[in-house]
């Protein structure tokens, strides 16, 4: 994997040159699609470095979207709205009623992702699904994955979802994220 910074170290560009993904000379960065998750729209926004990884800029946050995209977490069966073990935001946290079929895609205890408070969210894919989340720009690999740590292999960012059909891929995902860790089959749509 390769990625491209600005100058300032605190900061990835976006411009990443993998699955492809291909940045211009412009900084534009076009996106692919795979047969049942669409390329997002627009250039991704921009993204720290280092720890905590967060976005930065470049989006909106929607309110009635943002609402949505907590409504629909916690409606899933097993998953509890806890405080994360990382800086508080909302962890999204199996209960105990849920079995844990990939121990290694948890960040700690029974957390498998969290929520930021701009509604981007870290969360644990399953690693061909994540490559694919990404070439498609809706999301980008945490440093650690980056850094090939095997531990954090299929962890992303997800992008604050700007409409209800950025939230819909978004969800779909997250509904992705639950049944790899967990080995349940949950179809998106019935939370809706």
């Amino acid at each position: 994997m390769v990625i491209s910074c600005t100058n300032d170290s605190s900061r990835i560009d976006n411009n990443i040159v993998n699955n492809g993904i291909l940045a211009d000379d412009e900084n534009i960065v076009t996106c692919a699609s795979s047969e049942d998750l669409p390329a997002r729209d627009g250039s991704p926004p921009e993204t720290t470095t280092d720890i905590p990884h967060m976005q930065l800029g470049g989006f909106e946050q929607i309110p009635q979207v943002i609402e949505e995209l907590f409504r629909r977490v916690y409606s899933i069966p097993g998953i509890e709205n806890r405080e994360s073990a990382i800086l508080g935001w909302r962890a999204l946290w199996l209960t105990e009623e849920v079995n844990i079929v990939v121990p290694e895609a948890l960040i700690r205890d029974r957390e498998f992702g969290h929520i930021h408070d701009d509604a981007s969210l870290h969360i644990f894919l399953e690693p061909t699904r994540s490559n694919q989340a990404v070439s498609a720009c809706w999301a980008i690999f945490h440093p650690f994955a980056v850094q090939n740590l095997p531990e954090w292999n299929g962890f992303v960012m997800l992008y604050t979802p700007q409409s209800i059909e950025e939230l819909n891929v978004t969800f779909q995902l997250i509904v992705e994220a639950f049944n790899y860790v967990t080995g349940q089959n949950l179809v998106a749509t019935d939370y809706y």
